[in-house]
């Protein structure tokens, strides 16, 4: 069970509100990154067994998710998510696609940030905020735990939705991931709106 350490000695340091920001989706060959912003502030406390169970969302099962999804947007101050298309990312990359989804989800809260706590080793270029990036923060800090499952679950919400437009894929399955299936299934059919053309297997074949 996560402690709320950091975050407590951030608002002990005079902070007011504090942001957790997690994406998911860098790695699969289709659909949108879409990153989370969870805002908590003093009064916030871990007062119920489902708030005990949040943690990186790899860990969890699609089930537990979805329940902690409803338990956090419940019990947090705020959450909001960025998303940037498959075409974006094409343009862009798929790091500074998932900076552009981090900064969105940020500044879509309205709220007055006093400091974010990132995923990963880089801080998000372009906040005016202090931040903290935290390697495999997801695991360690509890804000970023909550932000990865808010994240994990709104861009699983998103692919159900490509499964309906694009059912040949069938990306209810993978979610768009590198799997045997979905890599069979783009064998067959080819590339859809929604795959990014920048990854492999795309990148690779010769352009006439």
């Amino acid at each position: 069970m996560f402690k709320l350490k950091l975050e407590k000695e951030l608002f002990n340091q005079g902070a007011k509100i504090i942001a957790g920001i997690d994406e998911a989706g860098r790695g699969p060959l289709a659909g949108p990154v879409v990153a989370a912003c969870v805002l908590i502030d003093n009064n916030f406390k871990i007062d119920c067994e489902e708030l005990k169970l949040i943690n990186d969302s790899k860990k969890l099962s699609a089930k537990k998710r979805e329940l902690l999804f409803k338990i956090i947007k419940e019990k947090t101050l705020a959450i909001e998510i960025g998303v940037v298309s498959n075409k974006v990312i094409d343009q862009v990359n798929i790091l500074q696609a998932t900076f552009i989804a981090m900064k969105s989800a940020a500044k879509k809260t309205k709220r007055n940030i006093d400091y974010v706590l990132v995923d990963g080793n880089l801080k998000i270029p372009g906040l005016k905020q202090e931040q903290k990036a935290i390697i495999n923060g997801d695991a360690k800090i509890f804000l970023i735990a909550a932000a990865s499952i808010i994240a994990k679950v709104s861009r699983d919400w998103l692919m159900l939705e490509a499964d309906k437009k694009y059912p040949q894929y069938e990306f209810i399955k993978h979610k768009g991931y590198g799997t045997k299936l979905h890599l069979s299934k783009i064998n067959e059919f080819g590339p859809c709106p929604i795959h990014r053309l920048s990854f492999a297997p795309f990148s690779k074949k010769k352009k006439i």
